[in-house]
């Protein structure tokens, strides 16, 4: 427990100096999205079901290609960025419409 945390401080101050010091910023841009909807994502994870969705999109005979000629489980590893891919879509339609819920 004592090394993850060493590593943990290491990263800490990695981010720092490449965000905060050396003024590379745009990277952030889609935790920025994320941190501006928190509660909108909590919901539409909730409400909406980006699983199916996302199966829908990139499940059936590209799943079954990719779980068979490339490695066992790289179709669902496409699935779950498809479910992320629109997540970030999602965040991002939201903030740059300025549509952001708060409590």
């Amino acid at each position: 427990m004592l090394v993850a945390r060493g590593y943990s401080a290491i990263l800490l101050g990695v981010f720092y100096l490449v965000v905060d010091v050396w003024k590379k910023q745009s990277w952030c841009l889609p935790f920025v999205w994320i941190g501006m909807n928190p509660i909108t994502i909590y919901l539409a994870h909730n409400c909406l079901d980006f699983q199916a969705l996302a199966t829908r999109l990139a499940g059936g005979d590209l799943k079954h290609g990719l779980d068979l000629h490339v490695a066992q489980g790289a179709g669902g590893l496409l699935i779950a960025l498809v479910q992320l891919a629109l997540t970030f879509a999602l965040v991002r339609f939201l903030y740059t419409r300025k549509v952001f819920i708060r409590l």
